[in-house]
């Protein structure tokens, strides 16, 4: 499929994505703020920096893009239809980086919790697997 933005709008489209403080992460904030946890944004210190760390109960969470993480139950999580020598392993790259991160959090006993992008519209049923996840 074509892409339907001109270069000079998709160039301004992919440069207004940021890895942090983007509208999914900031909901779930919201949402895991409001049910009463606290918790540490982006701690340097470990693996993937993920985007909520609840260090008292040794869990994480990160907040993924269906797009940039490759969420295959999303119609968003697809390969791109142009450019796939550019495309395709950029984004195997983060795919692989991402379980190296969750591995390597888990061998250091952490609990990793992953919520996607298309998610975060659903707050009851995140609720329930945020609660479930943090206890």
């Amino acid at each position: 499929m074509p892409d339907t933005l001109t270069p000079a709008q998709r160039s301004a489209n992919m440069a207004a994505i940021r890895s942090k403080d983007m509208k999914p992460e900031m909901a779930v904030r919201s949402l895991v703020h409001r049910m009463g946890y606290r918790f540490r944004l982006h701690r340097k210190d470990l693996p993937g920096k993920p985007d909520l760390v609840f260090a008292s109960r040794k869990a994480v969470i990160f907040v993924h893009g269906c797009f940039w993480h490759q969420h295959s139950a999303c119609r968003e999580g697809r390969m791109p239809g142009t450019r796939l020598e550019y495309w395709k392993p950029k984004l195997e790259r983060n795919i692989a980086r991402d379980i190296q991160n969750q591995l390597a959090l888990k061998s250091l006993g952490w609990r990793v919790l992953v919520l996607w992008e298309c998610e975060t519209g659903r707050d009851g049923e995140l609720a329930v697997r945020i609660k479930k996840f943090l206890g």
